[in-house]
């Protein structure tokens, strides 16, 4: 008999009950954020790993680790800038209000 593996979205959805999980989540979710900008604005400019790093002069190991959700791995702005560049788009931060301060 084969058993079915719960969907990851149903998966994250039964993890972000638990307290603990769901404020770690919300801790990092700007980052998660940012990367996530970063790869879609990569595709949108059809453009490879690979040719992101020839056009920053770098390897492509360092373009997938600056990629990665790995929050152990967070670019600086003159980094976020040259990317930013590299693929076409420009780079606009924003401070918002919290809801709860």
């Amino acid at each position: 008999m084969k058993t079915t593996r719960p969907s990851f979205k149903s998966f994250k959805v039964k993890a972000l009950e638990n307290p603990e999980i769901n404020a770690e989540y919300e801790a990092l979710k700007p980052i998660f954020e940012l990367k996530k900008q970063m790869i879609q604005a990569r595709l949108a400019a059809n453009l490879t790993q690979e040719d992101v790093a020839n056009l920053l002069h770098t390897k492509k190991s360092n373009i997938s680790r600056l990629e990665s959700l790995n929050a152990e791995h967070l670019p600086n702005m003159g980094t976020l800038l040259e990317y930013a560049k590299a693929v076409g788009f420009s780079l606009e931060i924003n401070f918002r209000k919290n809801s709860y301060a």
